[in-house]
């Protein structure tokens, strides 16, 4: 076996075999829905359990009418607004809506008084009630009659199709594309940070320890980089290939038992699109829209998006994982390298940010193109596009660009490297990183 791969096996054996990777590789597919699960658990049961909270309405004009729901129980004054104040602040009522005599056309004076800052779902809550309202009046000054505004009033539910260059047509939802965004570019975001750190840390650690110098006696400090930046990756692809069999035997598991099948569901749906709205449809309906999702999800082309993935993560991997060995082989211990590591991980944690900023609310916009473009940035933002849809030139190209940006960290981070592993007592900067960089011997 070469030189390089018994560097790969070693590091690969060292991490494989430790405890902690096997719990975290089993434990953490079971622990992230147990997570979802339980949130989803106490959010229902706090619902089912909150108490009815008083809101007071004042309402000059008297043209409002606040029905009571789960959630708040109104209560209308007919006082000025200082008394109105004054029993407001004796009482443990959430808050006071003060709606003064308005113009429609230009509603001003409409105040929330509250003891604390509201939630921003309690705002929002409350202004879409009183915007409804005043909608509603502006109608009925226009001649409109309250059962023709009534019938005015529409829900639908907006199906979304994909249509290939070639004509072929396919059923999507924003909301699976928004879900498998998330997920790609966390795990890509995760991975590459998790990993790229553990090699600055084994680098250290053998370097502080003496090891190094007896290994590299032996082998080239830039084949040493190599070997281990290869052997860490390998342990992560092991450990996502593991997470995604584990996830897709649970899923697996789970339709069994509840013997859920999406071409059924998808078939129900069909039948029952011409039935009339009564409420035994209507949650028939709500169960054929949820087969509908599932078909999608059954759809999903997860051999692309996994080879996209394994692709983003290893050049992401080896363009981040160079640099973080770079560091490692520079400093003699953690503290000093925090000054390094953090230049380092802001491009990605820029690519993360931007993920949620731009590339999902416009995967086709400028901002998005270029942050999955440029090498830093493109193993998280290229992540989440790929899940609406990217041309395959711009796929291509920014495939392309990573392979030069990784080939050029491993090339700068050898040169650092080749020196730093072996220099011990050296307060270093980047004026002598960029000064090893230059060095030809």
């Amino acid at each position: 076996m070469s030189k390089i791969g018994l560097i790969i096996k070693r590091e690969f054996d060292s991490r494989v075999k430790k405890k902690s990777f096997l719990l975290a590789t089993i434990l953490v597919p079971l622990l992230f829905p147990a997570i979802i699960g339980g949130m989803i658990y106490f959010a229902i049961e706090e619902s089912k359990n909150s108490e009815q909270q008083k809101v007071y309405v004042l309402d000059e004009d008297g043209n409002f009418n606040f029905e009571n729901d789960k959630k708040y129980a109104f209560e209308e004054l007919n006082i000025s607004l200082e008394e109105a104040k004054t029993i407001f602040t004796e009482s443990e009522a959430y808050a006071l809506l003060y709606l003064p005599k308005i113009d429609l056309a230009n509603p001003e004076g409409i105040t929330m008084y509250a003891k604390k800052n509201p939630s921003l779902q309690a705002s929002s809550y409350f202004e879409n009630k009183i915007e409804s309202q005043i909608r509603d009046e502006k109608l009925k000054a226009s001649g409109i009659d309250e059962a023709e505004l009534e019938s005015l009033k529409t829900n639908i539910s907006l199906s979304t199709i994909n249509v290939s260059d070639t004509g072929e047509e396919k059923a999507s939802s924003a909301g699976v594309a928004y879900g498998i965004a998330y997920a790609f570019s966390f795990l890509v975001y995760m991975f590459v940070l998790i990993y790229g750190t553990q090699i600055m840390q084994g680098v250290i650690e053998e370097k502080s320890s003496k090891i190094v110098e007896i290994i590299v006696s032996s082998v080239k400090p830039f084949q040493l980089m190599i070997g281990k930046v290869i052997g860490v990756a390998s342990v992560g692809l092991l450990q996502f290939t593991i997470w995604v069999v584990l996830i897709f035997a649970l899923s697996a598991g789970v339709f069994a038992i509840f013997d859920l099948n999406p071409s059924d569901m998808q078939s129900a749906q069909e039948s029952m699109s011409g039935m009339n709205g009564n409420s035994e449809t209507q949650a028939l309906m709500e169960n054929s829209k949820a087969g509908e999702i599932l078909n999608i999800v059954y759809d999903i082309p997860y051999a692309y998006y996994i080879s996209v993935f394994v692709f983003f993560f290893i050049s992401g991997y080896l363009l981040y994982g160079a640099l973080f060995a770079a560091v490692g082989s520079a400093v003699d211990n953690i503290t000093d390298a925090q000054q390094f590591t953090m230049p380092i991980t802001m491009p990605m944690i820029i690519g993360f940010l931007g993920t949620f900023m731009f590339v999902m609310p416009e995967p086709d916009g400028n901002v998005s193109f270029w942050l999955s473009i440029i090498p830093f940035t493109a193993p998280v933002a290229m992540m989440a596009r790929v899940a609406f849809g990217v041309p395959a030139w711009e796929l291509a190209l920014s495939m392309g660009l990573m392979v030069v940006g990784f080939l050029f960290t491993i090339w700068m981070a050898g040169r650092i490297y080749r020196i730093g592993i072996l220099m011990h007592g050296t307060k270093v900067n980047y004026k002598t990183l960029l000064k090893w960089v230059k060095t030809n011997s």
